[in-house]
């Protein structure tokens, strides 16, 4: 059996007064592909926030290779070998592809993706590295930022909405690039609204409603019907 990379428990997140994750318990195994899907509102992308300390949570949460991250900086996270592809991708409007894609090494951790690398898996970032990233296309600023944090060589990413308001063709040229960025030992996880694509990518899911988990299992095995009750609440 692998052994976890990232466990999660007990997390309870809060925004203000607001609580938005109810005792979440979970784990990721070394190379790992784990899905997350959910419903809008249901905790998903404050998940993905309190793993990279972009949302502050109080220790003894969040666990990275058996440190205790839960309190960490985003800045601090991020050199431990954890990076995110946000939603809405989040890239630096006056600086070009190519200068978007640095700033993920800035970093500093060694290993197999640099610039060369990148533009290798997205050939179209290499053509049109000079041009501000903005500029391009919703799917080629996905790429943009999926580069950005493979830049970072981290061991855990996290892809949060991978394929959200992107044409079929694009979300299936990302999907198609997907092994060659997991099949090199990297864990992952991807929240995805398209819970087909989520479960053909991953070996388990878990189910956030109302931010509590409330369905977990094999992605090859998970009953839909458990999923839909599970999404939606309804018994």
């Amino acid at each position: 059996m692998r052994e976890s990379i990232l466990n999660v428990q007990g997390l309870n997140a809060h925004y203000g007064d607001f609580q938005a994750l109810y005792g979440v318990d979970l784990d990721v195994a070394e190379g790992e592909v784990l899905a997350i899907i959910g419903a809008n509102g249901a905790g998903k992308t404050t998940l993905m926030r309190s793993i990279t300390g972009l949302l502050r949570n109080g220790a003894g949460q969040i666990s990275y290779r058996g440190q205790d991250i839960g309190g960490l900086r985003a800045d601090q996270v991020a050199s431990l070998g954890v990076a995110m592809v946000p939603e809405g991708r989040q890239l630096f409007r006056s600086l070009s592809v190519e200068e978007n894609l640095i700033i993920g090494g800035q970093v500093g951790r060694k290993g197999a993706w640099d610039l060369a690398a990148v533009q290798k898996l997205f050939p179209i970032l290499k053509e049109r590295c000079h041009v501000p990233a903005t500029a391009l296309s919703g799917g080629q600023q996905q790429m943009v930022a999926i580069g950005r944090a493979l830049m970072a060589n981290p061991d855990l990413i996290l892809f949060d909405e991978i394929s959200l308001g992107l044409a079929p063709i694009i979300i299936k040229d990302i999907y198609d690039a997907l092994p060659g960025i997991i099949g090199t030992g990297m864990s992952a996880m991807i929240v995805e609204q398209d819970i087909t694509k989520a479960l053909s990518v991953s070996s388990r899911v878990y189910c956030l409603q109302e931010g509590r988990v409330s369905l977990e299992g094999q992605s090859a095995t998970i009953e839909r019907a458990d999923i839909s009750r599970a999404y939606f609440g309804v018994e």
